[in-house]
């Protein structure tokens, strides 16, 4: 058995984690881009109001995924990702703010909530989400690494605001890398890993990228993150890696890199269900 799952009904596909699976009243799943009424580039489950998108055909993605995976849209709150390491702390009075309410911040590409019945939406298009349970606490965390993310390591920022707000002890957290682009499919520049080599270890340099004879390097943001975790103080058996890249699999997923540009969003969930 795979770390992710494919699942359907009434026509949308989307990926469960099957390491969250142990966690009774857990919601959460991660997109792809069937099974919407998107058109185009965009089609068919786009889950973004900022592509270019018919605002009425997001919505109606957003009422079948929610279907799908069981939840209700009035309980989303939305990160309003900008490459950044911001976490914000979701409580009762964030319910609905980016589909039912308007948003009213910015710059927020981690979420943190104890709040039952509160579903955590981040957006993606190759970048890394970043899952967090900790059964323990009862608490969860949703997080959007793309490279700038994890040179800065945003899971380990999220772990400590989950330690800070709830008590959360990282031994006791479950977390997943989720869907996103593999190593062999990322190249980046010399510019980029410089950044790694500045904020990582020494002795981890070799397992994050290699250079190729053009001068330009493949970075593997899995086991980037991997790392993060770890350092975080999460327990190896407790990380749980995709396998799935949205880059090799355009068909499936929404993916910058192999579509120019020219594409939707993904969004990754991940609430509590009310006792």
């Amino acid at each position: 058995m795979g770390i992710f799952e494919k699942k359907e009904k009434n026509g949308v596909t989307w990926f469960s984690c099957n390491g969250l699976s142990q966690v009774e009243g857990l919601i959460q799943g991660f997109s792809t881009r069937m099974g919407g009424v998107s058109e185009g580039y965009l089609s068919s489950m786009n889950l973004s109001f900022s592509r270019g998108d018919k605002e009425e055909n997001v919505r109606e993605n957003f009422r079948r995924i929610a279907d799908a995976i069981g939840f209700s849209t009035e309980n989303l709150v939305f990160s309003q990702q900008t490459h950044t390491t911001n976490v914000r702390v979701v409580d009762e009075k964030d319910r609905g703010k980016g589909f039912g309410k308007p948003l009213d911040y910015t710059d927020v590409d981690g979420l943190v909530t104890d709040v039952p019945g509160v579903v955590l939406a981040t957006f993606y298009a190759d970048c890394v989400p970043l899952y967090f349970v900790d059964p323990v606490r009862h608490a969860i965390g949703l997080s959007h690494s793309g490279w700038r993310g994890t040179v800065h390591k945003m899971g380990k920022v999220t772990v400590q605001t989950m330690a800070d707000c709830y008590g959360c002890r990282p031994e006791n957290i479950l977390a997943v890398i989720g869907p996103s682009i593999c190593q062999k499919c990322y190249e980046v520049s010399e510019e980029v890993i410089q950044e790694f080599r500045h904020f990582y270890r020494e002795d981890c340099q070799e397992q994050l990228y290699y250079r190729k004879e053009n001068g330009r390097y493949q970075l593997d943001l899995w086991r980037a993150n991997e790392i993060v975790m770890e350092e975080a103080g999460i327990l190896p058996e407790h990380i749980f890696t995709t396998d799935l890249c949205t880059c090799c699999n355009p068909g499936i997923f929404y993916s910058h890199r192999a579509s120019g540009g020219k594409r939707g969003n993904l969004a990754a969930f991940l609430g509590m269900k009310e006792q």
